[in-house]
């Protein structure tokens, strides 16, 4: 099975998870949802898999979250998943989808427990924090 990784490539950290999976070897399937746009089977099965909600999954900072009202608990996870599908930035990313499993990978070094080779080191995330050390040991 391939490695999945809906992808922001405006996101920092979906570009430090983008790093680690090619790092590992791996080729994965990129998908930019925010392009791509999201349909509710997959995001219902996504949330399923990765053991998520439509609140747990919302995007609350850079997001239009706030304005759309989603941040009042009384909302619905109906009423968020339709935002979802109107406005594809109110999903968290990255999430991953690996045959280890389905993930949100906040923080990105999430991504290392579905990859089945820890890429070498050292390697750090854009910022230059230690992902993994000089020994290929993960760091944080």
């Amino acid at each position: 099975m391939t490695i999945v990784i809906h992808h922001n490539p405006d996101c920092g950290t979906s570009r430090n998870v983008l790093a680690l999976i090619e790092a590992s070897g791996e080729t994965p399937v990129v998908i930019d949802y925010l392009a791509a746009g999201w349909t509710r089977p997959q995001l219902l099965a996504l949330f399923a898999a990765a053991d998520l909600t439509p609140h747990t999954a919302l995007r609350t900072s850079k997001s239009p979250a706030k304005e759309l009202g989603l941040l009042d608990d009384s909302v619905t996870d109906e009423a968020i998943l339709d935002a979802m599908l109107e406005h594809p930035v109110l999903v968290n990313r990255p999430i991953v989808c690996a045959p280890k499993g389905v993930r949100l990978c906040r923080p990105s070094e999430a991504v290392l427990d579905l990859l089945d080779t820890i890429p070498p080191g050292p390697m750090n995330k854009e910022d230059g924090t230690p992902l993994i050390d000089a020994e290929g040991n993960r760091v944080a």
